[in-house]
């Protein structure tokens, strides 16, 4: 039984990493289906699959409210990380049920596994203030620097907060509607990346030093 309530209205930091810490995105085709998939799924309207929904042409397609507003998001090679706005009731749970469960099934079609792909049930954490809303957006954003990965080695909505002309499926006015302009959030970011960076460092010195102690 999940201990968190999810609320309408209310902004929740969502991530996920893969059984055993297994790769979840081996290449650029699954990290595309994967954002595929969090446009197409996000309907109160069920869709069927994604490999159905292809065959009507989007012209026909009949516009249907919104599960959740998703704010940003960075996918890695073994987990990703949401900020989710829930918009009805229920509307996470199953906006993430649709999400894992039709990526599972198309990640162990094309890499030819069965089974689990991620780790139980995703993790939530409820974002209970603006400015912790803004630092998150920050760390979601900028999460595959976090961890040192190189460019192409992992995809996130950061693009589209800092290129006015990029689209995608964020909601991003919610974070950038908060600062002058795009510019301004670029350097909030990067200065949170650089104490995120700064705190990571002081806590493996902590760790170094403490194992020499034992």
């Amino acid at each position: 039984m999940r201990k968190i309530v999810f609320v309408n209205g209310e902004f929740y930091h969502i991530y996920n990493r893969g059984a055993d810490k297994r790769i979840v995105f081996a290449n650029n085709y699954d990290f595309q289906r994967f954002l595929q998939s969090v446009e197409e799924f996000n309907s109160v309207d069920p869709i069927g699959s994604i490999y159905q929904n292809s065959f009507c042409e989007p012209q026909l397609r009949r516009p249907t409210s919104k599960l959740v507003n998703v704010v940003c998001y960075c996918l890695n090679p073994n987990h990703y990380h949401m900020i989710l706005q829930q918009r009805i009731s229920g509307g996470i749970s199953e906006f993430m049920k649709r999400l894992g469960g039709g990526y599972t099934k198309h990640f162990n079609f094309k890499h030819k596994r069965s089974g689990v792909l991620f780790q139980g049930k995703f993790k939530a954490n409820h974002i209970d203030s603006n400015e912790y809303l803004l630092h998150a957006s920050a760390y979601v954003n900028l999460n595959g620097l976090v961890h040192k990965l190189k460019n192409k080695q992992f995809y996130s909505s950061w693009e589209e907060f800092v290129n006015k002309y990029s689209k995608g499926a964020c909601k991003k006015d919610i974070i950038l509607d908060q600062f002058k302009d795009v510019n301004e959030y670029r350097m909030f970011a990067q200065d949170a990346l650089k104490n995120i960076l700064a705190r990571k460092e002081l806590l493996k010195e902590m760790e170094d030093l403490l194992a020499l102690e034992n």
